[in-house]
């Protein structure tokens, strides 16, 4: 793999792991509010099973993609772009109608954390589909969401607890932008490979 290629993959990657990791961090807010003492164990902890999951549920979906990625190969762009603009949107419309009650109970309970993880790592199942019909490499995919994600977390439950939540909706909207606008940037790439015969298949 040339060099150069391979720092685009890393950016992209990176970027789609910071738009998936926003909502694990908007919950890791409310959970350090809800945390009255705060250690170092506990921010790990909560850091763990949001990494965890947001590592998992793309290695799924990639697997789930291999399946029919080559049917789709003619317009895999056009389902990147639709998967992550509709992940985006929702995190930005989720964001805005977000309900200040919607607060984790005791967010170091096991069942909670893995209410919490599965729920905020959905849409990582669905970026791991477009992972899969771009042949990214899934290991250096999984390790870096997954890397982002507890880290982000990690720092969250911190700022939460220490700051309180006003900033949670940018957060998601933030992430929300960076989804749609990566999804976006992928599809006027193949287009502008194509000479923008990928939209052919419309007519």
């Amino acid at each position: 793999m040339e060099p150069t290629l391979l720092s685009l993959e890393l950016t992209t990657i990176s970027l789609i792991a910071i738009g998936l990791a926003a909502d694990a961090f908007a919950v890791s807010l409310t959970s350090g509010l809800a945390i009255r003492h705060i250690k170092l164990n506990k921010a790990v902890k909560i850091a763990l099973f949001f990494g965890g999951f947001q590592a998992f549920m793309p290695l799924l979906g990639w697997g789930m993609g291999l399946g029919f990625r080559e049917a789709i190969a003619s317009i895999d762009h056009w389902i990147v772009f639709g998967l992550l603009a509709f992940l985006g949107g929702r995190t930005i419309y989720e964001a805005w109608n977000d309900s200040d009650e919607e607060k984790p109970f005791n967010p170091l309970k096991i069942e909670t954390l893995l209410v919490l993880s599965v729920a905020t790592s959905l849409d990582a199942l669905a970026a791991g589909l477009g992972f899969s019909v771009l042949k990214m490499p899934i290991a250096m995919a999984v390790s870096i969401v997954g890397s982002v994600t507890f880290g982000l977390c990690f720092l969250g439950v911190y700022l939460g607890h220490y700051f309180g939540d006003w900033f949670q909706t940018k957060v998601e909207i933030i992430g929300g932008l960076i989804l749609m606008g990566i999804g976006t940037k992928i599809l006027w790439e193949h287009l502008s490979l194509e000479g923008f015969d990928g939209l052919s298949f419309l007519f």
